[in-house]
């Protein structure tokens, strides 16, 4: 069942509507299930992450929206600022770990994502990989390099660079990029199809596009020629992401959206994450996909998510090195 788009729903009537900046052949199915299973209708606006955002901060309290389920932790830190978001119950937030939660409870980590260096097995050794992705400008890697400054996922390492060492360390390390030519691809799932063919020898995507790529071909990620090198010692170029969601302060009470973030840190929702879109389970003790190290193994930067808000900075930065 639908209703007629922009009428807010009310507490408890079965229905909600959710702004979805994760893609609707992605999250269409989860969403399916927790309507069989909850007898709660869904109405979903797909977009990108940052229109979602947008469209919430300009909506502002008269938004329809009850649910915002956003791709990365920053929008959902942009909105929270904004005071557009209710605290969830702590023992939702208590389900997944504290650095992929809001320390005001105002947001929680759905599934996880790390960035990684994938490389083509035959043309790089495991010695030849770099500790920091700053090596990445140095004349070994001239030409070598895939990128997708178009996409969110590395505008989201950018910020983090911009956290971690400051906007002049962030300059320094895109112009030195774009000085070493690297091979410009529209989305991670580009790079990762050329690594494997040997057209683009690595590349700085999310960990799992390896495991999508070989999903596509029926085959499991040892039988490609496109690895993960995990980046060590708490390096950004090992940011670990979450996908989140967060309820709009009208909706904080209704039981429906409880109900949705109850199921998204369910055990269902959360191995549907970790088998097919092999992404990290962040609830629930569900295991990571076969072959991926755990979540708690990983040596991420210690960065808070929420601060990884200020996009409009990062693109403007990405466009002034040349690389969009």
């Amino acid at each position: 069942m639908r209703w007629p788009r922009g009428r807010p729903g009310q507490a408890g009537d079965k229905r909600l509507t959710i702004y979805s900046g994760r893609s609707e052949a992605l999250v269409k199915p989860v969403l399916e299930k927790f309507e069989k299973s909850t007898g709660i209708d869904v109405d979903v606006r797909y977009g990108s992450t940052a229109q979602m955002a947008a469209q919430l901060l300009e909506e502002g309290q008269r938004s329809p929206a009850d649910a915002f389920f956003a791709q990365d932790a920053g929008a959902l830190g942009a909105v929270s600022k904004a005071g557009l978001l209710a605290a969830l119950p702590t023992e939702q937030l208590d389900r997944v770990p504290a650095a992929y939660r809001d320390a005001d409870g105002e947001w929680v980590g759905v599934s996880g994502r790390s960035r990684v260096l994938a490389y083509n097995a035959d043309q790089l050794s495991v010695a030849q990989l770099p500790k920091s992705v700053f090596e990445l400008t140095g004349p070994q890697w001239k030409g070598k390099v895939g990128v997708a400054p178009g996409n969110g996922s590395f505008q989201a390492f950018v910020t983090a660079l911009r956290v971690q060492h400051g906007d002049a360390k962030a300059r320094e390390f895109l112009t030195g990029l774009k000085a070493n030519q690297p091979q410009i691809r529209e989305n991670n799932v580009q790079i990762v199809s050329d690594i494997d063919a040997g057209t683009v020898t690595a590349g700085l995507v999310n960990h799992y596009y390896v495991y999508e790529l070989a999903k596509e071909r029926g085959g499991s990620p040892d039988a490609l020629k496109a690895k993960l090198h995990f980046f060590p010692d708490g390096d950004t170029g090992g940011l670990v992401n979450a996908a989140g969601i967060g309820l709009l302060k009208r909706a904080g009470t209704d039981p429906d959206a409880r109900a949705l973030v109850d199921y998204l840190l369910g055990t269902e929702a959360q191995t549907y994450f970790a088998t097919q879109t092999f992404e990290y389970p962040l609830a629930a003790g569900v295991p990571a996909a076969p072959g991926l190290p755990q979540l708690a193994t990983l040596d991420a930067p210690k960065i808070d998510l929420n601060d990884l808000d200020t996009l409009d900075v990062t693109v403007a930065m990405i466009k002034e090195a040349g690389l969009v």
